[in-house]
C-alpha cells in the first residue's frame, strides 16, 4: 500500500485527543495528528508533514461534525497556542482532562490509583489573573498577543477571553505610550529593540492591578507618559519595569524597579491575605485555586499537632492556608522575593507558627533533616518538570506520614508517584482540578500515605 506523502488528502474518523490538544486518528496503521479536530469528527485531512511513525495534518473539510464540537467564540483560537479546546463542549473537555490523568498514572506510573471526578470551573472565561504578552511594534502600532502553537510568531490578541477584562485597557495604555514615545520592540534575532513583554497581574478579590514593562535596557524612556496612561485604569496599584537584557527566551530578568505605587499587590484566598510581587509564583485562577487548596487541606487532614513542610512554597499560599491547623509550618522556596512575600504574608495574617527557608527544595529539606525536625506532612507543589530526583531520598529520611502532591503536569506526576511508591508512599486518591479551562492543561492533587 502506498505510503502517505505531503499534500495528500485523506478521509479520517477522529478517535481521541493528545496531551497537547491535537486530535488523533489512524490511516493504514499510521498515526495522524490534526489540530482543530474534535473526537467524533469525520473529515478530510490535508497532510502537511510526514515522518516515519506519524503524520501531521490540517482540517480540509468536515464531512460530519462530532456531537462534542461547538463553534469557537474567539476569532484567533485556531491560530493562537492557548485555547486548544475552544471548539469543544466544556463537558467533553472535562471528560478529556480526567481521562488524561487516569491514562498518565496507569501508562507512565504503572499504578492503579482511584481518580475522582474533576473539579470543574464555574467561570471558563476571564479567569486568568496573570498575563505575559509578547509584543511587536509595526509602524508605531503596538501588537500584543500570544505565540502561535509551537512557534515564536505572535498572534495579536489584546482582548483575550481568558484574561481579566481590565488587561485590554492596560494594553491600550501601553499602545498610546508606544506611539507617542516612538518605542521599538525587541527583536529576538538581533537582540536589539526596547520592549520585550507586557506583564500584567490582578488580585481578583481586591481588584488591585500590577503592570510591568519588560525591557531590553536599564531605564524606561518617557516613563511619565506611560504612568499617566496606566494610572487612569481603576485598581492600578503597582507600575514597574523589569530589566531583561539577556539574549534568551526567559520572560523576566533579575531586576525589577517600581516606578509608581507599591512593590506588591494584595489578594485574598480562603480568608487570608497574600502579597504578590512580579516574580512570585501564584496560581492564575483565583476561584479554582480556592477549590484546589480546599482539596489539599482535606487530604492533609491536619489535627493541630503536626509539623507541616511546604516544599516549592512560592509566596507561601498553600502552607499558610493550612497553618492554623498545624503545630508548625516550614516553607521552602528558591526565589528570594517569593520567600520575602511568604514571610510578609505570614506577618499580615498574624501566623506565628511559620518559618520560611530560601533554598531549593532539596537543600531546604536537608536543612530540616540536619536540625532533626520530625516531619508529619509534606506538601509538594513542584514546577511542571516535577520533583528533583534527589528530593525523594530526603523525603524518605524526613519520613512524613502523608504527602499531598499538587501537580500541573500529569506525565511528571505519574513518574513521581511511581518513584514515591518505590520509597514506600502509596497514592490513595487523585482529584483533577480544571485550573485552566479551554486549554489542555490540567491540575491534580494526590494524597499519598506511608505504607
Amino acid at each position: 500500500m502506498e505510503a502517505l506523502k505531503k499534500n495528500d488528502e485523506i478521509k479520517l474518523n477522529i478517535e481521541a485527543m493528545t496531551s497537547e490538544g491535537s486530535a488523533v486518528s489512524h490511516y493504514n496503521g499510521m498515526a495522524v495528528f490534526v489540530r482543530g479536530a474534535v473526537p467524533g469528527d469525520e473529515l478530510i485531512a490535508h497532510i502537511i508533514k510526514v515522518s516515519k511513525s506519524y503524520c501531521i495534518a490540517t482540517v480540509k473539510e468536515l464531512i460530519s461534525q462530532s456531537p462534542s464540537r461547538i463553534e469557537s467564540d474567539c476569532p484567533v483560537s485556531s491560530k493562537c497556542g492557548g485555547c486548544s479546546l475552544r471548539n469543544m463542549t466544556y463537558e467533553e473537555e472535562l471528560k478529556y482532562k480526567k481521562e488524561r490523568v487516569i491514562d498518565a498514572i496507569k501508562r507512565i506510573g504503572h499504578l492503579d490509583v482511584p481518580v475522582m471526578d474533576i473539579i470543574s470551573a464555574d467561570d471558563i472565561n476571564h479567569y486568568r489573573n496573570k498575563a505575559q504578552y509578547p509584543v511587536y511594534i509595526e509602524n508605531g502600532e503596538l501588537k500584543a498577543g500570544f505565540y502561535a502553537y509551537k512557534s515564536h510568531r505572535i498572534i495579536p490578541c489584546a482582548d483575550c477571553l481568558l484574561q481579566q477584562e481590565e488587561f485590554e485597557e492596560c494594553i491600550k495604555a501601553f499602545a498610546l505610550w508606544v506611539k507617542k514615545a516612538d518605542i521599538t520592540s525587541y527583536d529576538e534575532k538581533t537582540g536589539k529593540g526596547l520592549l520585550r513583554h507586557i506583564f500584567l497581574r490582578k488580585a481578583v478579590a481586591t481588584g488591585e492591578i500590577m503592570a510591568c514593562a519588560v525591557i531590553n535596557a536599564e531605564s524606561l524612556p518617557n516613563k511619565e507618559l506611560l504612568i499617566e496612561e496606566l494610572k487612569k485604569i481603576e485598581g492600578m496599584k503597582s507600575i514597574c519595569v523589569n530589566v531583561n537584557t539577556k539574549k534568551s527566551n526567559v520572560i523576566l530578568g533579575d531586576k525589577t524597579k517600581i516606578i509608581r505605587g507599591s512593590e506588591t499587590i494584595c489578594d485574598e484566598l480562603l480568608g487570608k491575605k497574600f502579597e504578590i510581587s512580579p516574580d512570585s509564583f501564584y496560581q492564575v485562577n483565583h476561584s479554582q485555586c480556592e477549590k484546589l487548596y480546599s482539596k489539599a487541606i482535606q487530604y492533609a487532614a491536619l489535627s493541630g499537632g503536626e509539623t507541616l513542610v511546604d516544599l516549592y512554597c512560592g509566596a507561601g499560599t498553600i502552607g499558610l492556608s493550612m497553618a492554623e491547623n498545624a503545630k508548625q509550618l516550614y516553607g521552602i522556596e528558591i526565589v528570594e522575593s517569593a520567600i520575602k512575600n511568604a514571610r510578609r504574608n505570614a506577618e499580615i495574617n498574624n501566623i506565628s507558627n511559620a518559618q520560611f527557608i530560601c533554598a531549593d527544595a532539596l537543600n531546604g529539606a536537608k536543612q530540616l533533616q540536619a536540625k532533626g525536625i520530625k516531619t508529619d506532612i509534606v506538601v509538594l507543589d513542584p514546577p511542571r518538570k516535577g520533583c528533583d530526583k534527589e528530593l525523594f531520598d530526603v523525603i524518605k529520611i524526613l519520613n512524613p506520614k502523608r504527602i499531598v502532591y499538587v501537580s500541573c503536569d500529569s506525565a511528571t506526576l505519574a513518574r513521581d508517584l511511581a518513584i514515591l511508591d518505590e520509597k514506600g508512599y502509596k497514592a490513595l486518591e487523585a482529584t483533577p482540578v480544571d485550573m485552566f479551562p479551554r486549554t489542555t492543561h490540567v491540575e491534580c492533587v494526590v494524597l499519598l500515605s506511608r505504607e
